[in-house]
């Protein structure tokens, strides 16, 4: 085989070496998850290289693109011209040079696409700390186009889409009326269409109107061990680890998903929670627990104290069960229980939004999302037994009052305002 050729084909190697990096590594890299990330940047050099380079994707995604195409490019050109030399040889021909072309591109797929990228996801925190050096210099090599690459971007959308608008966002209201085409035309069975609507309802709910209130979970400070427990799981089904000299929760065990319970520190295996603001949405609470990959987030009013917790199996409960209440799940009691004819025992930490639901009653705007708030804000004191308050169509009266737990109130319907088919 002449010299050319051989070099050639060296080159072709080198090149399948460089494009099985670059593709592997982008595999890598973008297939780190959140929660491995955070780990690698609190670990070795390599593994803050990999966040920083992270932290910008749609630099490093340009950077992997411009050099992969650049080496392909190179790579299809010198297989072109092997394949030309090789029809103009006497000893070879056209269907060698038809067999060596179509090999090369063979080679190019399996070797560096599917080969790299199927072994750099199988452990991808471990091959992106591998590769995060060299891809970070690359990547740097590249930065002085990347701005005149993103404007050639630009202007080719302007081109070729000069009058491309994007959608804008869904609102809720479409959400709804969606689900309700689809289940006009039997589309979803009731279950879906429940669990549908559960998630729609998210966007509406605020986050201090689903929480745990204080009182309604346990908090240790750490050190924290086993024996703290006395053999009983916390009723949150989490174990809640608050900051060192302070009674603010700051980390969370999930005890139900833990196979072997260790005796000792069990705050060591705690992961930190995240803090949402009391008035941000249900849906904002699911996205970001999701985005962090975490189990709990600590509701903090505007003070930056911690009112109450939301987990995400009470997130999962509010969407799949089919009466959600946060009374059942918290105090293992109805909300809403009828006594006799036009009259229930509720409550006080019954929504109102729940209230209005069952009843299916229009009442007026308010402030507060329990009838405990409700209570309070017409009352402007504590409620105590015996006070009683009128609120839409509702007449309220206060049967107990604990030293310590919920309000117990009697719920009266005049018999003009009973709702048709209320319990």
């Amino acid at each position: 085989m002449p010299t050319e050729l051989t070099l050639g084909i060296l080159a072709m190697g080198v090149l399948l070496v460089g494009s099985a990096f670059f593709s592997g590594s982008e595999a890598a890299l973008f297939s780190v998850k959140q929660k491995e990330r955070r780990k690698m940047a609190a670990g070795s050099r390599a593994g803050r290289i990999v966040d920083r380079l992270l932290e910008d994707p749609d630099r490093l995604l340009t950077a992997v693109l411009f050099w992969n195409l650049l080496i392909n490019l190179t790579y299809f050109t010198i297989t072109s011209i092997i394949g030309l030399k090789l029809q103009s040889e006497p000893e070879y021909g056209a269907p060698e040079a038809a067999v060596f072309t179509g090999g090369s591109l063979l080679t190019i797929i399996f070797f560096s696409e599917m080969l790299p990228k199927s072994l750099a996801v199988l452990s991808p925190s471990r091959s992106a700390a591998l590769v995060a050096v060299p891809m970070a210099a690359m990547v740097r090599l590249v930065d002085p186009i990347i701005p005149a690459l993103r404007t050639a971007n630009l202007l080719s959308r302007r081109v070729l889409w000069p009058r491309f608008r994007s959608e804008s966002h869904l609102r809720v209201s479409d959400l709804e009326r969606a689900v309700e085409l689809s289940t006009s035309d039997a589309a979803l069975v009731e279950q879906e269409q429940r669990v549908l609507q559960s998630i729609v309802s998210l966007s509406e709910i605020r986050a201090d109107e689903l929480m745990r209130p204080r009182r309604q979970f346990l908090t240790f400070h750490p050190p924290v061990c086993l024996e703290d427990l006395q053999g009983r799981l916390p009723p949150s089904g989490y174990l809640l680890v608050t900051e060192a000299g302070s009674d603010e929760v700051a980390a969370a065990i999930a005890l139900r998903h833990l196979s072997n319970i260790p005796d000792g520190r069990l705050d060591h295996f705690a992961e930190p929670v995240v803090y949402v603001p009391w008035c941000t949405t249900v849906a904002q609470v699911l996205e970001e627990l999701q985005r962090s990959e975490r189990q709990v987030a600590a509701v903090v009013n505007e003070f930056g104290e911690t009112i109450g917790i939301l987990t995400f199996d009470d997130l999962l409960d509010t969407i799949f069960v089919r009466e959600p209440s946060r009374t059942q799940r918290l105090l293992q009691r109805h909300s809403i229980r009828r006594v006799s004819p036009g009259v229930w025992h509720v409550t006080g930490m019954t929504t109102l939004r729940r209230l209005v639901r069952h009843f299916d009653v229009e009442t007026p705007p308010r402030k507060s999302v329990t009838v405990a708030g409700i209570l309070q804000e017409t009352l402007h004191r504590f409620p105590e037994p015996g006070d009683r308050c009128r609120w839409g169509p509702f007449l309220f009266e206060v049967i107990e009052r604990p030293q310590r737990g919920q309000l117990l109130i009697q719920l009266t319907l005049p018999s003009g305002d009973t709702p048709e088919g209320s319990p």
